[in-house]
């Protein structure tokens, strides 16, 4: 029997225009032994300076943002969706913000047009924490999960506090759409959902590691292939310019500003002595690259 989404997409296909050229969304790709890596843009966000940059020492802060040509009253950091394929899953981590959280975002599934991947194709989602960037692709114009085939993947720490019915009265006012959201769409797939640990492996060849802060129970995740290994990271390194130049400093878009900095600097401080490189969701060049020591902190350094 062919599903609600099946006969929309049937009929969409039918009446489209003659095709024009398609929008490459995929970002970059990365090779782990006989693992593939691939990061599609969901778009990019719009977002009022202040959100990450309030708080900080003000001077210094405009220094170091006017090195990457950026203003520091609005910020339009790109989204990163990583795709992984091994031949035997496919895997997605996090799944873009869909069409209800801005309109500069949400593109995720022309990415994977881009690339021939289906909805139905994907085998795991695995989810860093559930900001709406992150979690709100979720579902379809039907509320049920856009990904049918999917098994759903979550760390407990994360899951239980936006499932908490006391989270939309104590995440403050500016995040109360954030906590409504997340419940909202958590509870479709909570019969359905594998929560996960620290240090977990939660599927062959990826580990889970706690990177709380940014959210309180964010995850990033260790992918090994062979005898390499990358770091999805999340929004545990938030951009390319403060959170690597000046890690220690509070971010306005991390709920728990302390515990993020002391996050950001063990994660850049691992990354640096592994050699290991990141995949980072608002990171530029489709957010592959490794970090550097540099002067006081550190760098972004793409991947060529």
């Amino acid at each position: 029997m062919l599903t609600r989404r099946q006969i929309l997409t049937t009929i969409g296909a039918a009446l489209a225009a003659p095709a024009l050229p398609r929008r490459l969304w995929a970002g970059s790709t990365l090779t782990l032994g006989s693992v593939q890596i691939d990061t599609l843009s969901d778009g990019h966000l719009v977002l009022p300076g202040d959100f990450i940059l309030g708080g900080m020492p003000q001077e210094e802060m405009a220094a170091i943002v006017g090195k990457y040509g950026l203003p520091t009253d609005r910020l339009e950091p790109p989204c990163n969706v990583t795709l992984m394929r091994d031949g035997t899953n496919t895997v997605l981590f996090d799944v873009g913000s869909g069409p209800d959280f801005m309109p500069t975002a949400g593109k995720l599934q022309e990415a994977m047009d881009a690339l021939g991947v289906t909805v139905e194709d994907i085998t795991h989602v695995c989810f860093t924490h559930a900001h709406p960037d992150h979690l709100w692709g979720l579902l379809d114009e039907f509320d049920e999960p856009l990904f049918p085939n999917a098994e759903f993947l979550i760390g407990q720490a994360e899951f239980d506090y936006w499932m908490d019915p006391e989270t939309v009265n104590t995440i403050g006012e500016a995040r109360t759409t954030f906590a409504v959201g997340a419940q909202r769409r958590l509870e479709v797939i909570a019969d359905q959902v594998r929560k996960f640990g620290d240090g977990e492996e939660i599927l062959p060849g990826i580990a889970a590691r706690a990177t709380f802060g940014h959210t309180p129970g964010h995850m990033a995740f260790e992918i090994r292939g062979g005898s390499e290994s990358a770091m999805v990271v999340g929004d545990a390194l938030g951009n390319h310019h403060v959170a690597f130049e000046r890690p220690e400093w509070a971010s306005g878009s991390d709920q728990d500003g302390p515990m993020a900095a002391q996050t950001r600097q063990a994660l850049l401080d691992q990354l640096v002595a592994a050699r290991m490189r990141l995949i980072g969701f608002h990171l530029p060049g489709g957010g592959i690259g490794h970090a550097e020591k540099a002067d006081a902190g550190y760098r972004f350094v793409e991947e060529a």
